[in-house]
């Protein structure tokens, strides 16, 4: 059966949170907003959003900060137990543009065993070097996949499988920060599952604010890249048979 519901992981994005929960709340999804450690300035509005829209929306508090990956596995952990067979991930900083969500229900409901990622469509409020940046990770990706076929890894506006997201995230070392988005989309198309991509508008607000530490995280990446690299040469073999015979199982 088909069940989705939402997961969005919260790190003080708390001026576009409320936007971002009125544009979700026509769809009639149950919610789980994931606070990832925010500051005590944003828990009173935490706390009353939780209690005003109580009926969709469930609020789970991770204490001290954890990562972008924990808040979301811990969400689609919680979206399991309570029955769903799938989860969409959306960001709470306003960027996803939530009137293309019923394409992607569509396209996973036809292809309920697949990943479903959206490939962004930016305009011009996309920061240049956020742009031009994000083709490094997505020349490594082609690597690690041995295939053009995944345009955009790095896009958090996704449909997951809940089995296979969450047996990837207990059995294998995925990354927990800002290298989770890449990391898990590989060790699942890793493990035969397709990856279908919808193109999807992401805007950068102006008073947007971002988390990414230049040094820190783009460590972490490289990182992440290097692990993917390794566990490429491990798969060579069944790789290059997919790419030799189009079957991916």
């Amino acid at each position: 059966m088909f069940s989705p519901a939402v997961v969005m992981p919260f790190y003080n994005h708390g001026h576009a949170l409320e936007h971002s929960l009125a544009a979700l709340k026509p769809y009639g999804l149950r919610c789980w907003l994931v606070d990832d450690g925010s500051d005590a300035a944003v828990q009173p509005l935490l706390t009353e959003l939780a209690k005003r829209e109580a009926g969709w929306l469930t609020l789970l508090r991770l204490s001290p900060n954890q990562g972008k990956g924990v808040a979301v596995m811990t969400g689609c952990m919680a979206a399991a137990a309570a029955g769903h067979s799938h989860v969409i991930q959306v960001d709470a900083d306003g960027q996803h543009d939530l009137a293309d969500l019923p394409r992607m229900l569509v396209l996973a409901r036809a292809h309920p065993d697949a990943l479903v990622t959206g490939v962004p469509v930016y305009d011009a409020s996309v920061p240049k070097a956020r742009l031009y940046g994000r083709y490094i990770t997505h020349a490594w990706v082609w690597i690690h996949t041995l295939s053009l076929g995944i345009r955009d890894s790095m896009c958090g506006y996704r449909v997951y499988p809940l089995l296979s997201a969450l047996a990837v995230w207990s059995e294998e070392r995925v990354g927990r920060r800002m290298d989770f988005d890449t990391d898990i989309l590989v060790r699942l198309y890793w493990r035969g599952v397709a990856v279908l991509e919808l193109p999807t508008r992401v805007i950068y607000p102006v008073d947007g604010v971002s988390h990414f530490k230049m040094l820190a995280d783009n460590l972490r990446i490289s990182s992440m890249h290097a692990r993917l690299f390794f566990g490429m040469v491990l798969r060579l073999p069944r790789l290059l048979r997919w790419k030799l015979t189009g079957v991916t199982q």
